[in-house]
């Protein structure tokens, strides 16, 4: 019996070896000659560099066009909305998210309508009641509807400036909406002093809710989301306010800017506080920051984890993230003429989904459009692109945008960089 038992032993090892055997030589095989001219959608298995890994295991398909998160933007004027022939008096900006109700596209935003344009942060001591120191001074937050999307009708005020001492008293800026068990909440960065003043742009968040997009808005006067304490990343500013619904709780993502010294320059930096319910109490996240990079705050539902755009600042900026956790961040591609301060249509961002389906368009915002600085004042416009499971326009996957000739010379040296230049030049000739 011991012999038999010694024979099979002997017999398997035989055959495992054999396996191993054929397993090398077909590796082997596999692993000779260049990679392949028609780029495997698969993963193959053959030594790959770090640059060919992480194309396959870092993004949603190995090209651009395969690629669910990756998209170009196209960009439409609305129609509807009068800016006083761009004389920097009227402003519209940091739409929210776009909604659908009573047959409608609802949304909320910035406006402004003051005497005079924005004197500028800088001189932000010689603002008044009158005066703004920044566009997003002195304003209000009101609505618009639109049938199509394209043609808006503006509503008026849907959150005015708050009575003093209470939070908003100066100004309530970039607000976004939330839906939630039949009502609807606005949440809005709250000002109680001119922008720029006090070496920053301190505001905490305040919310009012109704009971429809129209209202009439209850203001709480209270604040749901305050700044951090004096040596935290979020002491001066907590921007943005993004509410979704994940878990069956409010995650609401917001945008600080910090790290500013005399010898730094700013930093900005995106947050993530939970709540159980929306108006608060709001627990901010122990990992934060969770996003390295961006501006505005512009999120939605993808597949179970949920795509970020990283917007303009920091290392990762120009770039679409995404976090299956909906906390740890990744880059998920690259992408050209992303919009400012989006606020897309999300039709599941209030569902709780598990399997979000992405988005199409949305309203987004472009400053000084007449590039005077002395007329400062930003309007909104529409974007399109394709970061949806449910489309395939191929004609948003191009790979690059080709700038017009004149574009290009816009972004030309100055002055300053033009003498350096001539100083290296001259250095030479004297070497």
């Amino acid at each position: 019996m011991r012999k038999q038992n010694i024979v099979v032993l002997i017999l398997l090892l035989i055959s495992i070896v054999g396996c191993n055997n054929k397993k090398e030589v077909v590796l082997e095989k596999e692993q000779k000659g260049a990679f392949p001219y028609q780029m495997p959608e698969e993963k193959p298995n053959r030594p790959l560099s770090a640059a060919m890994k992480r194309n396959y295991d870092a993004y949603f398909g190995v090209r651009p066009e395969s690629n669910e998160l990756y998209t170009q933007f196209r960009y439409t004027k609305l129609k509807g909305f009068d800016y006083n022939d761009g004389d920097g008096t009227i402003s519209r900006r940091d739409p929210s998210k776009v909604i659908f109700a009573n047959g409608k596209y609802y949304v909320w935003y910035t406006h402004r309508e003051t005497s005079v344009a924005p004197i500028g942060i800088p001189r932000a001591s010689e603002s008044n009641d009158t005066i703004p120191s920044a566009d997003w001074d002195l304003s209000d937050i009101y609505f618009a509807t639109s049938k199509d999307g394209f043609t808006w009708e503006e509503q008026g005020v849907a959150v005015p400036r708050a009575e003093k001492p209470n939070p908003g008293h100066r100004s309530v800026t970039t607000t976004d909406i939330l839906e939630w068990k039949g009502k609807y909440y606005l949440y809005y960065q709250a000002f109680s002093e001119a922008p720029g003043k006090n070496g920053g742009d301190y505001c905490p968040v305040a919310v009012s809710y109704a009971n429809s997009p129209d209202g009439p808005w209850i203001a709480t006067n209270k604040v749901v989301i305050p700044n951090g304490e004096k040596g935290e990343w979020d002491q001066h500013s907590v921007h943005d306010p993004f509410p979704l619904v994940h878990n069956g709780k409010v995650y609401l993502y917001y945008k600080s800017d910090f790290g500013k010294s005399d010898t730094t320059k700013m930093v900005r930096m995106h947050g993530l506080a939970i709540a159980d319910n929306p108006l608060g109490p709001f627990k901010k996240h122990p990992l934060n920051p969770i996003m390295n990079s961006g501006h505005e705050t512009t999120l939605f539902p993808f597949k179970e984890g949920v795509g970020a755009f990283t917007i303009r600042d920091g290392n990762e900026s120009n770039t679409i993230q995404y976090a299956k956790d909906w906390v740890n961040f990744e880059i998920a591609s690259t992408v050209e003429m992303m919009p400012n301060a989006a606020g897309p249509f999300i039709k599941d961002a209030f569902t709780n989904t598990k399997n979000g389906r992405g988005i199409t368009w949305g309203l987004s915002h472009f400053a000084r459009p007449h590039g005077d600085w002395k007329r400062n004042h930003v309007i909104l416009l529409r974007f399109d692109c394709d970061l949806s499971q449910d489309i395939d326009d191929q004609s948003m996957k191009r790979h690059h945008v080709i700038p017009k000739y004149d574009d290009l010379f816009r972004q030309g040296l100055s002055k300053s960089q033009k003498n350096r230049i001539l100083k290296e030049t001259n250095q030479l000739n004297k070497e």
